[in-house]
């Protein structure tokens, strides 16, 4: 897949997730193959007010590269200043909200309430494109009601604008992440598009992503949810695709994976911030196995990443995961 003039490895983009997909989870989703990984988003007032805790969600490394970098607000001088900062930290591709549906983002009329300013969404949209040299895009909603005009609308807009490709999660605002995702909304941009569009919604496994291309042309699929703890599911997206096999993730390798993540974690965020995160972090990675509950409960209050280890290794052999991280 290409965007404007950044080739991507592959079809696969895992979601901007807000307070999830940091420097950490996604180098594990780069290293299961995934194509193009996305920042959380990241506020444009944050950014242009040079607060640390904003700056430092610009953290990268050349391991996850091509980045794309995702920024929301409402003011267009704003947002074009936030894009000059996010391509001057060496992103390949800045994206811009128009998705979250979160109460405190709608009421700063960012993120989903744009769709419904399709004035504003205009202007915020040309700012930033003649701000910056790097591709721009956007991720959609089906709007503010079911019938998906309104993100036909944002979507001709945006490409008129100058956008370079679209990414779309067929839900409404008010749904959230509830419901079904109308896959008929993504093929209805794509063909009223001739930029790539990027379908997103309701891929939990490799057989739905391939039924997502096929059913709606898409050139990208996005996962996201699906991707939290289970980064292989790119890995199984790509086998599939090749008419291989999908690699089975045995519990030794889920455990391999959560330490990896825990070690990032900590030397990206320093130890106590880190641990503190894996409290409820950890978890993810032991859904549906075994004896999953009671590890949660015995990281509940871990405070190093020597206790952590611990726990895992303890788990580790109640489940008799091998080898033992």
């Amino acid at each position: 897949m290409r965007i404007a003039n950044v080739e991507i490895p592959n079809f696969t983009v895992f979601a901007p997730l807000a307070g999830i997909t940091n420097l950490p989870m996604r180098l594990l989703a780069k290293k299961a193959g995934c194509g193009l990984v996305c920042s959380e988003m990241i506020s444009s007032n944050g950014l242009v007010y040079n607060s640390g805790k904003t700056m430092q969600m610009l953290d990268s490394t050349p391991d996850e590269k091509p980045l794309s970098v995702q920024i929301f607000g409402a003011n267009p001088q704003m947002m074009a200043d936030a894009a000059k900062i996010v391509e001057q930290s060496g992103a390949a591709i800045i994206d811009i909200n128009f998705g979250c549906s979160v109460r405190k983002i709608l009421k700063s009329n960012s993120g989903s309430a744009l769709m419904k300013d399709p004035a504003l969404a205009c202007r915020i949209i040309h700012a930033v494109r003649q701000a910056v040299s790097i591709p721009l895009t956007i991720k959609i909603r089906s709007g503010w009601d079911a019938s998906g005009m309104q993100a036909l609308a944002i979507a001709r807009l945006a490409e008129d604008a100058g956008i370079d490709a679209v990414a779309v999660h067929p839900r409404t605002a008010t749904q959230g992440f509830a419901g079904k995702a109308d896959w008929r909304i993504i093929t209805a941009v794509k063909q009223a598009l001739s930029i790539p569009v990027i379908g997103n919604g309701d891929v939990n496994t490799a057989a739905d992503a391939l039924r997502m291309r096929a059913e709606t042309g898409c050139d990208g699929v996005m996962v996201g949810r699906a991707a939290i703890g289970h980064p292989v599911i790119f890995s199984q997206i790509l086998a599939a695709t090749e008419g291989r096999v999908p690699p089975v993730v045995t519990d030794g390798q889920r455990i391999e994976i959560m330490v990896t993540y825990l070690k990032d974690s900590v030397r990206y965020l320093g130890e106590a911030l880190a641990c503190r995160m894996m409290r409820s972090r950890l978890c993810w990675f032991v859904k549906g196995m075994r004896n999953a509950a009671q590890f949660r409960n015995s990281i509940r209050f871990v405070a190093s990443e020597a206790e952590a280890l611990e726990r895992i290794r303890q788990y580790a052999r109640s489940i008799d995961a091998l080898p033992d991280p």
